[in-house]
């Protein structure tokens, strides 16, 4: 049972997903199971909406400096619902437990500090092998002849344009498959692909109805 103060900290990735409440409902929802039952107090709930400026992770997360400043004000505990809400970043959390601040995961309640720092690591490694896969299959794409990213690359005629697009899909297959296997929602691939700078068949950035639509075709 949770016991004492706590503040709790949640965050979406996109002003998109902050406007709709996408994945913040459930992460509250996460947070509220972790502290039924107790003598709890829950002082305050903060949610981001990371805008990605900032040359590191605090600067772009204005609302947990504030979080954090509140617990130390508090005495209270940082709760999240999953660790990596707040990063996959071993350094990140790292810093974060050498503040002096407590804070605990609602997805691993029981995780003492070693161990947050072992997820952490496995976390970035994951994160590190996305990226690594989706290199590599974008390569592989490239060495069968498949051109990416490239808006002349579609020919006019109808079958020349699915057949391309059908490839396309093709050489990003192993990389949303990974992310499906991560658990990732479609809003979340779409998110992962802009962030590893991934481009879409004409060039430009991801939109939740294209993820969708290569999906279909896989």
């Amino acid at each position: 049972m949770a016991h004492g103060k706590f503040i709790a900290y949640y965050r979406v990735s996109t002003q998109q997903q902050g406007n709709s409440g996408l994945g913040l409902e459930a992460q509250q929802a996460s947070v509220l199971a972790y502290l039924n039952g107790g003598a709890w107090e829950l002082v305050a709930e903060f949610t981001e909406v990371e805008t990605g400026k900032g040359a590191n992770a605090l600067a772009r997360r204005p609302k947990l400096s504030e979080a954090l400043a509140l617990c130390k004000r508090h005495k209270a505990t940082l709760v999240i619902a999953k660790l990596d809400r707040l990063a996959r970043n071993v350094h990140f959390i790292t810093g974060l437990i050498e503040s002096g601040v407590e804070f605990v995961a609602a997805d691993m309640p029981h995780a003492n500090k070693t161990m947050l720092q072992i997820h952490a690591v496995m976390s970035e490694h994951e994160r590190d092998q996305i990226s690594e896969r989706t290199r590599a299959a974008l390569a592989a794409a490239k060495a069968r002849g498949v051109k990416l990213g490239n808006p002349q690359n579609l020919r006019p005629n109808v079958e020349a344009r699915q057949q391309a697009a059908q490839d396309f899909a093709q050489g990003l297959a192993r990389t949303l498959n990974s992310f499906k296997a991560d658990g990732m929602t479609q809003r979340q691939m779409t998110d992962e692909l802009n962030r590893l700078g991934i481009r879409t068949a004409r060039g430009g950035n991801w939109t939740l109805v294209q993820v969708q639509r290569v999906l279909a075709r896989l």
